[in-house]
């Protein structure tokens, strides 16, 4: 027939206590981190945003979720306390953080300056 076939829907990978050394840690590129929770009204507008950056930024940056209700270690370590809550993280260090949600060319533009420079901040 001749109708279109829809792209598959991309998701942005998941960050979990188990993997996070592996993914995150070990990363060479910079990492934005999106700290939602599946009841947070503000997430779910956010989560499309995060899943477009990482699939447009797949290879210059890594754009991952964190599912906060499944991964308390990482919750706890970070010290998140709303959501959503967005880190920035580059040379291993968390370089910013936002709480709330920020608009997609904000995020853009910040992953851009990190991916030109990583020791922006």
């Amino acid at each position: 027939m001749f109708w279109r076939k829809k792209k598959p829907k991309y998701h942005a990978p998941q960050i979990t206590d188990a993997n996070f050394n592996e993914l995150v840690a070990k990363s060479e590129v910079p990492v934005l981190l999106d700290f939602y929770a599946s009841w947070c009204g503000p997430c779910k507008i956010l989560g499309p945003f995060i899943d477009e950056l990482a699939e447009e930024y797949e290879g210059k940056a890594l754009v991952a979720k964190v599912n906060v209700d499944a991964n308390p270690n990482l919750v706890q370590h970070f010290k998140i306390k709303s959501m959503p809550t967005i880190l920035f993280i580059s040379d291993n260090k968390v370089a910013e953080r936002f709480q709330g949600l920020v608009p997609k060319p904000n995020l853009e533009e910040i992953l851009n300056a990190y991916i030109e420079d990583p020791t922006v901040s």
